[in-house]
C-alpha cells in the first residue's frame, strides 16, 4: 500500500475541518471540543482513505460504513437530561457532521467538503444570535399571584397582563380561606415581562406575587 502527496493533503484538510468545528465547541465549552472533534475529523478521513486502499477488488465502501454506526454512539454519550429540557442535541449532531466532513476529504471530494464547512461554521457561528432574538420574543415566565378572593380581581389581572403584550399559555387558581393563588403561565417579550412585574408591585390588588 502506497501513502501519495493527496492522501497526506486529505489527512491535514481534515484535521483543519475538524478544528475549525471544534473551536466553536470548545468556545462554548461543550462536551466534544477542539481535540475530539480533530479526532473524529480525522478517523473519518482515514478509515475511508483505508477502505479503498485495503478493499482491493472488493467492496470499498464496507469500513466507511460502519463509520456512520460507530459515531453514532459518540453521539449518544453527549446527549444529557437535565431538569425538564434534553441537552447535548447540538453537539451530538456537530458530531455526526463532523465524521461526514472527514468521510468526504478522506475520498477526495474537496469542494463539498468545503462548502458543508463553510456552511456548519455560519450556522454554529452566526445562528445562535437568530436563536436568541426568536428566544427573546418568545421567553416564557410564570406568575403566581396571591390576592383577596374576588372573581373581578382575577380578570382585572389577567387585562393587565394581555394590557403589557403577554400571552396566557394556561392559567390555574384556587381559593384557600379568604385569598386566592392564580398562577399564568406567559409567553412574551423580556420588556413585557418586566413591565408586568413592575405592575404587579404596583397594584393594590396583589397580595404577594413570585415569578
Amino acid at each position: 500500500m502506497t501513502i501519495s502527496a493527496e492522501d497526506v493533503l486529505r489527512i491535514i484538510l481534515a484535521l483543519a475541518a475538524g478544528g475549525a468545528i471544534g473551536l466553536e465547541r470548545e468556545f462554548r465549552d461543550k462536551a466534544a471540543g477542539f481535540r475530539t472533534l480533530i479526532f473524529i475529523c480525522v478517523g473519518a478521513a482515514l478509515f475511508t482513505l483505508l477502505s479503498a486502499k485495503l478493499a482491493g477488488n472488493s467492496d470499498g465502501t464496507r469500513i466507511a460504513a460502519n463509520i456512520v454506526s460507530g459515531v453514532g454512539f459518540l453521539g449518544a454519550g453527549v446527549i444529557l437530561r437535565e431538569g425538564g429540557r434534553v441537552v447535548g442535541l447540538t453537539t451530538a449532531a456537530a458530531i455526526w457532521l463532523t465524521a461526514a466532513l472527514g468521510m468526504a476529504l478522506g475520498g477526495g471530494y474537496y469542494l463539498i467538503g468545503g462548502v458543508v464547512l463553510a456552511v456548519s461554521l455560519v450556522v454554529l457561528w452566526l445562528f445562535p444570535f437568530l436563536e436568541h432574538l426568536v428566544d427573546n420574543l418568545r421567553h416564557e415566565r410564570t406568575y403566581t399571584v396571591i390576592s383577596d378572593t374576588c372573581l373581578e380581581k382575577i380578570d382585572r389581572l389577567e387585562a393587565l397582563i394581555t394590557e403589557q403584550g403577554l400571552r396566557i399559555r394556561s392559567s390555574q387558581h384556587v381559593k384557600t380561606g379568604d385569598r386566592m393563588t392564580c398562577r399564568w403561565v406567559t409567553v412574551g417579550p423580556p420588556g413585557a415581562h418586566d413591565a408586568v412585574v413592575r405592575t404587579f408591585f404596583e397594584n393594590p390588588d396583589v397580595i404577594e406575587f413570585q415569578f
